[in-house]
């Protein structure tokens, strides 16, 4: 809506404006002003935390022409994942700022507009799908080594297809291709691509798929972001391999995928190996391991020759000659040991034997002692202990004597208390036939 014309203020060198005069009708003019949409580039994104206001500068597609903008957080926020250099949809009202005279736009709503709002989009697509955990290493899975038949999906006819095909069959000629063919563009493409890559993971056969396209624009590399062709990806048995060919972005194909190769050519390469270089990488292994062999076999021959040149091998009854010295040298130690021990063994018996024979009652009785004995057997050890008439038996080393008794003396010594002393007889030797004086034996 325009402004209602105003009449113009006079003014001249002698009699000027104040400047807050025009800055304030300069101001309300402006106030009076309808917000727009506008359509431009951003080139500078000056974020500022702890504040609510930020700035941004925005510069129109074609010409030299940018303008200042303000706008708060939450507007940025609710815009998305913007960067510098994305082309937006601004909602803008001009103002004027009264202390500085500057001229500011205030963005009320943004927008990515054209390439920008189709990445906000996928952005925001991939962010979702990551905190579901589609994108997640720990759940990609190994490619085969040597896949029994490839599963291709391309389009019909493409220059993906033949590379595919043609690289596959030079590096590794027995692996067979399974191909389904889609559009891989447009409106209709994300529908057969999930019906292609279902019908190749339930092949039997088909041991890794490769979705490939050779490139192309934002708009026609779309159905290669699209959220069902994502979860259909992550939900097959078999490993997918991306090959759509555009480096410069990257769509949710490549982060879903088990492998993300840059071209089809390049998924070829990582799906099959080399022919010729599994041939060299085996006749090369072949030959260490040869090598190794022999140097092993060698080192065992050098180890052998030097066991079998030991001492010990050329005579090994050698080793036993200082041990049958040992022994036999032992065995004469043993001997003269045994010997000994023997013979200190018979002089401390006999020792033994000569002090109990010398202590036994029949030692003593060999030096002429006798042992006299009662009827009863009990030893007359006193003269009191018999009396006249008694027989006793007189005990010697070779036999015994049967007595009587004709007369008693005991000694003084022993008969003083009792009765009176008779005459002491001389005391009797070993081995005298008389054992008391004054009587008189007999032999019965």
């Amino acid at each position: 809506m325009a402004a209602e014309p105003r009449q113009r203020l006079a003014s001249s060198p002698e009699q000027p404006q104040p400047l807050r005069v025009v800055v304030n009708l300069t101001k309300e003019y402006l106030d009076r002003l309808n917000a727009v949409w506008v359509e431009g580039q951003l080139i500078e994104i000056k974020r500022r935390s702890g504040t609510v206001m930020q700035f941004l500068t925005l510069r129109d597609t074609l010409a030299e022409v940018s303008v200042s903008i303000s706008t708060t957080q939450a507007v940025l926020d609710a815009a998305g994942p913007i960067t510098e250099g994305t082309v937006v949809a601004a909602w803008v009202k001009p103002t004027l700022w009264l202390k500085s005279g500057s001229l500011v736009f205030e963005c009320r709503e943004l927008r990515p507009s054209g390439e920008g709002r189709l990445l906000a989009m996928v952005e925001q697509r991939k962010r979702m799908l990551q905190a579901e955990g589609l994108f997640d290493a720990a759940r990609k899975r190994r490619l085969p080594f040597l896949p029994r038949r490839v599963g291709l999906v391309t389009g019909a006819q493409s220059a993906a297809e033949r590379d595919v095909v043609e690289n596959i069959a030079r590096r590794w000629p027995a692996a067979l291709v399974e191909v389904r063919h889609s559009l891989v563009q447009g409106p209709a493409a994300v529908e057969q691509l999930i019906g292609a890559i279902r019908s190749l993971d339930a092949h039997p056969e088909v041991d890794v798929i490769i979705v490939a396209r050779g490139g192309g624009s934002l708009e026609d590399l779309l159905p290669f972001s699209d959220e069902a062709l994502a979860r259909a990806v992550f939900a097959c048995r078999t490993p997918v391999v991306s090959a759509i060919g555009h480096e410069t972005d990257t769509p949710i194909l490549d982060l879903v995928a088990d492998l993300r190769a840059s071209t089809p050519t390049d998924a070829a390469k990582r799906v099959v190996p080399d022919a010729t270089v599994e041939a060299q990488l085996v006749g090369r292994a072949i030959g260490q391991a040869r090598r190794a062999i022999l140097a092993r076999v060698d080192a065992e021959s050098r180890r052998l020759a030097e066991l079998r040149s030991r001492p010990v091998l050329r005579d090994p009854a050698a080793v036993l000659d200082g041990h049958t010295e040992r022994l036999q040298h032992a065995r004469e130690r043993l001997g003269r040991a045994v010997d000994a021990r023997l013979r200190e063994e018979q002089l401390g018996l006999t020792h033994a034997i000569e002090r109990v024979r010398s202590l036994s009652p029949r030692a003593t009785l060999q030096r002429g002692y006798v042992i006299l004995t009662d009827a009863d057997g009990r030893t007359v050890d006193r003269v009191a202990a018999t009396s006249r008439g008694a027989a006793v038996r007189a005990r010697l080393a070779d036999g015994h004597l049967d007595l009587t008794v004709t007369a008693a003396a005991p000694e003084a010594s022993t008969a003083a208390s009792h009765a009176p002393q008779a005459p002491v007889p001389p005391p009797l030797s070993p081995g005298s036939a008389k054992a008391l004086p004054a009587t008189t034996t007999e032999e019965q």
